[in-house]
């Protein structure tokens, strides 16, 4: 292993390249034939020499020596059981870094052999210097390349290989190695590109992670055609999701923007430039373009397209919010963090959906249904926007605007219910919200909300669940139990004996709260004893059939 490197065949092609381990035998090339055509097991001996009017041995005759290619004992073993030098015996390291190697060199043959006819990489005869690379991993192969073009090319090279360093060398050709690479396949994809006309149609045939890895080494040896190349593909190549990190991360440690990093950047980034600010609607331009989506969903015609796009939406500003919080950017609930929705500019949005529901409602209870599908239309935006904001853990303002919509709710029953039962749903969502403990406001503002708009809800619940698909009905039902038993005792007693009264009348046209009609029983007629405290007459009956039962 110490003999100075040897030249080994890689495949088919006639580049040679130097190799830190002793040359292979003569029917090596036979051996690798059935290797790679799965035949051999790959840690057999080579065979014995064939015929040798045939390039590799015939199916026939590998069937006719089988016993030749039954695998020996590890005492046998061939020449890919190679010890690493300076180590004690370990062959299967050995081997894998062998075939890591050879592994290495069948891919840089294929690289040269792709060049154009009348490519020079690796003449042997014409080449003048001897150029070895060897990555972090122990991994080598060596070139022969030609001074005048590496420095013509490169900086880096123009400046190790000057004309004075040339006149120094003894022979030829001139003896250079280049250590530590991170990846020698992609250091020579960079010198092959020093010996092409058209770097850019060379590099259409690469990937992005290929680029980037050309770029960086490019940088590295100041290869100023292949930087201006590598940046011209990436600003025009399409870029997977997962890459788009990698692209933004390599060009900030690589400091490219005299080369035009920054025309890539623009891509996924508004502030690689002082005007782009100015290249969105006014300053705030990540808010603005939100406010626009949020109004061209609200105004959307196909209700199809429309809840695609809600969800899209919802999803940009869940990302945006959480980024927000994420980043430590502080600031109320209030604060956009310069690139999300302010709450001022959801509840702008929700006051004009109120609005032209109002406007609309009206003219339903008096009778005029041209343009009545805008009821159902406005109350689905404001069931959105109410989302949102719950989402944000800001809608304590909206159910108190909605609390106060006492005018609305006393139009309620003059609108056919077809047409109005979505006004119910946002009164739903508000329910669920405050049984979650989503929306925090005081015992007036969920009395009121209960006075104002329990009964419409009421009268709406049968249509809500034939009408309205994927409604949960037991997440309503248990929001609406559970906002009823935030308020004062008195107040649950009122309104759970006139759903009682309800329930027995409308059976599934009426939300069951069997549940909360339980907990408000306990608490305001049973002691830790188990004896009923005094209860109203209608149902003294009730709780003394229930004390036998539990008894």
């Amino acid at each position: 292993m110490d003999a100075p490197p040897t030249t080994v065949s890689a495949l088919a092609s006639a580049a040679s390249f130097s190799s830190p381990y002793p040359p292979y035998p003569s029917s090596y090339s036979k051996f690798n034939s059935a290797l790679n055509a799965g035949l051999l097991n790959p840690m057999s001996p080579p065979p014995p020499p064939l015929d040798k009017t045939r390039s590799s041995p015939t199916l026939f005759d590998m069937m006719a020596n089988e016993q030749d290619y039954h695998p020996l004992p590890a005492a046998h073993a061939g020449p890919l059981q190679m010890h690493l030098p300076g180590r004690a015996a370990d062959a299967p390291t050995a081997a894998s870094a062998q075939d890591r190697q050879l592994l290495l060199q069948e891919r840089v043959a294929e690289i040269i052999g792709s060049c154009s006819p009348g490519n020079q990489l690796n003449d042997a005869e014409s080449g003048d210097v001897r150029l070895t690379l060897s990555s972090n991993d122990g991994l080598t192969v060596s070139l022969n390349v030609h001074r005048h073009i590496l420095v013509a090319h490169s900086r880096f090279f123009a400046a190790k290989l000057s004309d004075r360093w040339s006149k120094q060398q003894r022979s030829l050709p001139h003896i250079v190695e280049i250590s530590d690479c991170d990846d020698v396949e992609i250091y020579v994809e960079t010198l092959r590109l020093m010996y092409c006309k058209d770097l850019r149609r060379r590099l259409m045939r690469e990937d992005v992670s290929n680029v980037l890895g050309i770029l960086k080494v490019s940088a590295a040896i100041s290869f100023d055609a292949g930087v201006l190349s590598c940046l011209e593909y990436l600003e025009a190549a399409p870029w997977a999701e997962d890459e788009e990190e990698k692209v933004a991360l390599l060009l900030s440690q690589l400091h490219l923007e005299s080369s035009g990093a920054e025309e890539v950047l623009k891509r996924v980034s508004l502030e690689v430039s002082p005007s782009a600010a100015d290249e969105v609607d006014g300053g705030n331009g990540g808010e603005e373009i939100l406010i626009r989506l949020l109004q061209v969903v609200l105004e959307g015609k196909d209700e199809k397209a429309r809840r695609e796009m809600k969800g899209l939406v919802s999803k940009m500003l869940r990302e945006n919010n959480t980024a927000t919080q994420c980043g430590g950017l502080g600031g109320g609930a209030g604060d956009n963090g310069g690139g999300d929705l302010s709450k001022e500019s959801l509840y702008s949005a929700c006051a004009g959906c109120l609005f032209s529901l109002r406007h609309h409602f009206a003219r339903a209870a008096a009778s005029d249904l041209t343009e009545v599908a805008q009821i159902a239309r406005q109350a689905d935006n404001l069931h959105w926007i109410l989302d949102i904001l719950i989402d944000r853990q800001i809608a304590d303002d909206f159910l108190r605007t909605w609390a106060c919509q006492a005018e609305l709710s006393e139009m309620h029953s003059r609108v056919p219910a077809i047409h109005r039962y979505e006004v119910s749903r946002v009164t739903a969502r508000l329910f669920v919200g405050v049984g979650k403990g989503h929306i925090l406001v005081s015992k007036e503002a969920r009395s009121l909300l209960l006075r104002t708009w329990l009964e419409p809800f009421y009268e709406d619940f049968g249509w809500m669940r034939r009408a309205c698909k994927g409604l949960d009905r037991h997440l309503i039902e248990d929001g609406l139990a559970n906002t009823i038993l935030t308020l004062p005792l008195a107040t649950q007693q009122e309104i759970l004996l006139a759903w009682f009264d309800r329930f027995l009348n409308a059976g599934d046209d009426c939300p069951n709260i069997q549940r909360g009609f339980e907990v408000w029983w306990r608490r305001a007629f049973w002691r830790r004893n188990g004896e009923a405290d005094q209860l109203p007459p209608q149902l003294r009956i009730t709780a003394a059939a229930a004390c036998e039962n539990s008894c």
